[in-house]
């Protein structure tokens, strides 16, 4: 778990991904003389804060976007939300502005619907506030902020120590509104006609999904992907015999809704683990969810 811990720790609100890049190619660099496959690098000014992977002659292609929730400091001690993240007073928020680093608690005005901080100075205005990390783990479950979607970069990087045939995808702004995944998407089609996609992300423990019951599968959210693609998916890991469970919701989102909206056939499906306490700095993930994630898109990286 100590990869999941270390990028836990870092600080990437939508918008300001710079760091958790920086991170990702420093590991990649370091860690793909252990892959099996040696994987194409693809990053720069034409894809901002993104990172592809291409291995092999891939099929199907991977998104995990590497972006979190938080907070902004608008005029004086004022908050923005970044996303949509959970807000209880003190919860405690952590960043850096051009003074120093910044330590402070969240107060919520539930009378007037607004948002502030409580600190020993005004902070600059625009700087990001995150959730201050926390990572906790027992036998059966860890717990910290920002596992989603910490943990769905977590499963696609340990997904590329074996990855023949493929795409990993890192894409930006997931939380606020999307944005990245449109000229991703253009790119993989116009140079790979790729018409296949996994969402690595971490989806909801509700009345109908359990924590310790494997993979969420998702038929639907907010997004409808077509069926025959997620019966498909199903089918592998029944065949496989991983532990998933179907889920079925009315709202929330990913980047396979940016997907389904770009004018190209590719067939998506949401593949992640539910947690609990979502967007919150207490999120929890059940162990044995990550393990059957990992397992369920190395078969289905090799089987779709």
């Amino acid at each position: 778990m100590q990869l999941l811990r270390r990028l836990c720790s870092i600080q990437a609100p939508a918008g300001n991904e710079a760091k958790i890049q920086e991170f990702l190619i420093d590991y990649i660099n370091t860690e793909k003389k252990n892959w099996k496959v040696q994987p194409e690098i693809i990053h720069g000014d034409l894809f901002q804060h993104c990172i592809l992977l291409v291995f092999g002659e891939p099929r199907t292609a991977v998104y995990a976007h590497i972006d979190n929730i938080g907070f902004q400091v608008r005029y004086e001690n004022e908050l923005v939300k970044i996303g949509g993240p959970r807000a209880v007073s003190g919860y405690k928020l952590v960043g850096k502005d051009s003074i120093g680093n910044i330590e402070c608690e969240l107060k919520v005005d539930d009378e007037n619907n607004s948002l502030s901080y409580v600190f020993n100075r005004i902070i600059d205005r625009g700087t990001p506030l995150n959730f201050k990390p926390n990572f906790r783990e027992d036998s059966q479950y860890v717990q910290s902020c920002y596992l989603d979607n910490r943990l769905g970069m977590y499963n696609v990087l340990r997904l590329a120590e074996t990855l023949e045939n493929g795409v990993i995808v890192f894409s930006c702004w997931e939380e606020h509104g999307g944005g990245s995944v449109p000229y991703i998407a253009k790119y993989l089609w116009e140079r790979f006609e790729l018409k296949q996609a996994l969402i690595s992300d971490i989806t909801w423990v509700t009345e109908g999904v359990h924590h310790g019951k494997g993979v969420a599968v998702s038929i639907r959210d907010s997004g409808i992907p077509r069926r025959i693609y997620v019966d498909k998916i199903a089918s592998i890991l029944k065949e496989h015999e991983i532990p998933f469970q179907l889920e079925v919701e009315s709202s929330g989102g990913s980047d396979g809704n940016e997907l389904q909206k770009q004018p190209y056939p590719i067939d998506w499906c949401f593949v992640g683990a539910p947690e609990d306490l979502v967007h919150s700095p207490d999120e929890k993930v059940h162990k044995s969810d990550i393990d059957s994630m990992l397992k369920a898109y190395r078969v289905l990286l090799d089987v779709l």
